[in-house]
């Protein structure tokens, strides 16, 4: 079953962001979303994977409401941010970051050959070299700290993952990668909302696009 919205509307205070909203995600496709900056494009991912509720209407996740505690989304959901930067811990090498999801599934006590492995191979897919691996965010590219972020998403192992700007600040050469690689990621079965402004990358990479001033009402 897909990742819903049913006539979703979000406000701040008496301003209406978005209003009457119908969108569908569906299993291994990548629906592109795109509209003007303010349009509420952002307020929306946010919706949709569950960290903020609707205002008005539904979210539904395989026919259920999806559940965010603490700040963490729901499992069966991903979100990959515009930037970054904004989205992982300075603190962190690159390694931890795509391990992140690993731990949180409670096999930090048992990090080691296993987890490893597996941070590697997701490490290899997107193209981070091992010693990469060892760096921290600001000892390495955008587009590069971004591969680490889709990644982390791939570790996670989401059923639907919504992308907010996830080019928007990288370079022609890593847009096509992280392009690629949740075109990789669709075609295993998973879901990928592409929210951008850039109409002809949504075009060429999407199967279906969607104006979100159209799906306002």
């Amino acid at each position: 079953m897909p990742l819903v919205a049913d006539s979703v509307a979000c406000r701040y205070g008496d301003h209406v962001v978005i209003r009457g909203v119908d969108l569908t995600v569906e299993p291994g496709r990548v629906l592109g979303l795109t509209g003007p900056s303010g349009s509420g494009k952002s307020s929306l991912a946010r919706v949709l994977t569950g960290l903020r509720p609707p205002d008005e209407g539904a979210v539904l996740v395989d026919g259920r409401p999806p559940s965010a505690r603490r700040g963490r989304m729901d499992g069966r959901l991903g979100l990959l941010h515009q930037s970054p930067v904004a989205a992982t811990d300075p603190r962190m090498t690159l390694r931890r970051i795509i391990a992140e999801p690993l731990d949180a599934r409670g096999r930090r006590a048992r990090r080691g050959a296993e987890t490893d492995a597996r941070t590697a191979e997701l490490a290899r897919r997107v193209g981070l070299t091992p010693d990469l691996l060892e760096r921290l965010p600001h000892q390495v590219s955008a587009g590069q700290l971004q591969r680490a972020c889709v990644a982390r998403a791939l570790a996670a192992a989401p059923d639907y993952l919504v992308c907010d700007e996830p080019t928007a600040m990288l370079d022609a050469a890593s847009t096509a990668t992280v392009a690629h690689l949740l075109s990789e990621l669709a075609a295993e079965g998973v879901g990928v909302l592409t929210i951008s402004h850039d109409h002809a990358l949504l075009r060429a990479w999407a199967h279906e696009v969607a104006d979100l001033r159209e799906l306002s009402g």
